[in-house]
């Protein structure tokens, strides 16, 4: 059952949702993209990955959150609303960002798992997902790097056309993510 938005945001716990996972997608990227200043083997580099996993594991749970959130209201209309062209363009890339939140972290598990190597979790080591298989843990980690490197192309497609359209456009598509002010 979807509770009917009759404000022109969205729901509080929805626009948190969205505002600490760009956090966390932030962290995740920085502490990958921060090993490579520490030299293999190191403790610093060893602690950028920990986090790099357990970070995006914490999307991967959060996300599941933020989707029964989201399919439980309705969107709160665009005003003035938007060419059938932006509409399939804006849905196409939600789609691709929650299944890049769902799919990334989901292939981190596989690529430790396949690797013979603990999932940590924030004090916890998560189950293997599948039998070791070092073989498999590099195929699956070269597709994971290379659609990681696409994210950040989809991420800043997501922001811009946000600012487009509050810029541009003049409509409310960005405000409706924004907190209410007081």
């Amino acid at each position: 059952m979807n509770k009917v938005t009759t404000s022109d945001k969205y729901s509080s716990s929805l626009i948190i949702m969205h505002w600490l996972m760009l956090l966390l997608m932030i962290a995740v990227f920085a502490s990958i993209e921060c090993r490579v200043f520490f030299e293999k083997g190191t403790e610093t580099r060893d602690a950028f990955k920990m986090w790099h996993f357990m970070l995006g594991m914490l999307i991967f749970f959060l996300v599941w959150l933020r989707l029964v959130i989201r399919l439980r209201q309705t969107a709160p209309a665009i005003t003035p609303p938007l060419k059938s062209s932006q509409a399939l363009l804006a849905k196409i890339a939600h789609v691709l960002l929650y299944v890049f939140m769902i799919a990334m972290p989901l292939a981190g598990w596989f690529i430790l798992s396949a690797a013979g190597k603990p999932v940590p979790f924030f004090g916890l080591s998560l189950p293997a997902l599948i039998a070791e298989n070092k073989d498999l843990a590099k195929v699956i980690k070269e597709w994971h790097e290379l659609i990681g490197s696409y994210g950040y192309y989809l991420i800043a497609f997501h922001a811009v056309a946000g600012l487009y359209h509050h810029y541009f456009i003049k409509d409310n598509t960005l405000e409706r993510m924004l907190l209410k002010k007081k």
